[in-house]
């Protein structure tokens, strides 16, 4: 036996390293074409001042005094706040399985950056690392700060012995940082994000049996089986390039989006994504297609507009090499799966509707699902969930 779990320990390292390995070579393919890109020769045109807020000179006035030229890219020191609350049971089939619930609230604007606890500064000498700066011609656009917690249980969750055919019970706790820089004139958006948090604490299956008692549900009784039970550090960092394909129609919105991850879930994604209707804010200020279960889920609300009213989804193709939700980390878990027991081919798909009004609100709702991760057993099934958004834009 002591064999046995020293192999499985060591099993799960190497896939842990292999994972991150690949994705940093993924990181690395992604930004290689930009980079190549920007050895081109910039034009004198490209160069006065399409993005400087200093002072620039207008058509027509080389030989005349420069004049000062208002910055329309500025970020406002607060921009909005929202909230975001997934749950399975808000689909019309009321599962209570798989990603079983997630909360996490978002602020975007300078103080975003600026605020004591930003994760900033580490974000960006990682996004120097890959040269992330290097892409854009414009300054960065917009920051973001979140937080939140989510949780997976498995179908049965009254027993209290650990289910070994079944996924394990697992939990996240994190902070988030996020920035984008855009490139107009290509229209591609490129967004990074650093993700902090620990696995397997307590207060996500102490939050969901909490909610459970009041409404009179299953109390979930395998929590002190998930996985790293106690308590783990992990991080995620994810890079992604967004191209707007700027249909014809001023009611409709396509973008493409490649992105990669290294940390607890470390993948290679391409979605393709759009939304329809009335829309007036910008279009990298919206990005359902780049969350990860709660992380992400109220970032990118957007900005003050007038009225919308839109639908949005999408689709996207994932090449996951990693999940710490399954396989677990460096600490021992009871319940976890090698490798070569999951699916790592997954496809996905959301599909949303939005309301934003001329205060400010916005109400959004998500139905968001991806084929099973898991090849065999009773954890062998689709997963499914819906998500509520309310936010505020200043």
């Amino acid at each position: 036996m002591d064999d046995a779990f020293e192999h499985a320990s060591r099993t799960r390292g190497v896939h842990l390293k292999s994972g991150l390995l690949g994705a940093a070579f993924l990181i690395g393919v992604i930004t290689a074409p930009a980079s190549l890109a920007q050895s081109a020769p910039a034009t004198t045109a490209a160069f006065i001042d399409r993005d400087n807020p200093r002072l620039a000179m207008l058509d027509g006035e080389e030989r005349t005094p420069r004049r000062p030229r208002s910055d329309p890219t500025r970020e406002p020191e607060r921009e909005s706040w929202s909230f975001a609350f997934d749950n399975d049971a808000l689909v019309p089939t009321g599962r209570d399985q798989d990603y079983t619930y997630g909360l996490s609230f978002s602020h975007t604007g300078r103080s975003a950056r600026d605020v004591w606890y930003s994760l900033n500064p580490v974000l960006t000498g990682l996004d120097r690392l890959f040269a992330v700066g290097d892409h854009a011609r414009e300054r960065i656009d917009g920051h973001s700060v979140e937080f939140g917690l989510f949780g997976f249980t498995p179908e049965d969750k009254e027993a209290s012995a650990p289910l070994y055919d079944d996924r394990p019970y697992a939990s996240l706790l994190y902070m988030s940082q996020s920035r984008v820089r855009i490139d107009r004139d290509e229209n591609v958006a490129w967004h990074s994000s650093l993700t902090l948090g620990a696995l397997g604490l307590a207060i996500v299956g102490n939050g969901q049996n909490a909610v459970h008692k009041v409404i009179g549900s299953e109390h979930a009784e395998g929590w002190e089986h998930q996985i790293s039970e106690g308590g783990e550090p992990t991080a995620r960092y994810t890079l992604a390039r967004q191209k707007y394909l700027n249909p014809s129609s001023d009611n409709l919105e396509v973008k493409s989006t490649l992105q990669a991850s290294a940390g607890y879930l470390t993948e290679a994604r391409w979605s393709l994504s759009f939304r329809g209707g009335r829309i007036a804010d910008r279009w990298w200020k919206f990005n359902p297609e780049l969350a990860s279960y709660a992380d992400g889920s109220s970032r990118g609300v957007g900005s003050p507009a007038p009225t919308e009213s839109y639908v949005w989804g999408g689709a996207a193709v994932v090449a996951r090499g990693y999940n710490a939700f399954l396989q677990g980390q460096f600490r021992d878990s009871e319940v976890t799966y090698d490798s070569d027991e999951l699916n790592h081919l997954i496809l996905e798909a959301w599909l949303g509707y939005t309301r934003s009004f001329t205060n400010g609100w916005r109400l959004s709702y998500v139905l968001r699902g991806h084929t099973s991760e898991v090849r065999e057993g009773t954890a062998d099934r689709n997963v499914l969930w819906g998500g509520l958004i309310v936010a505020k834009t200043f």
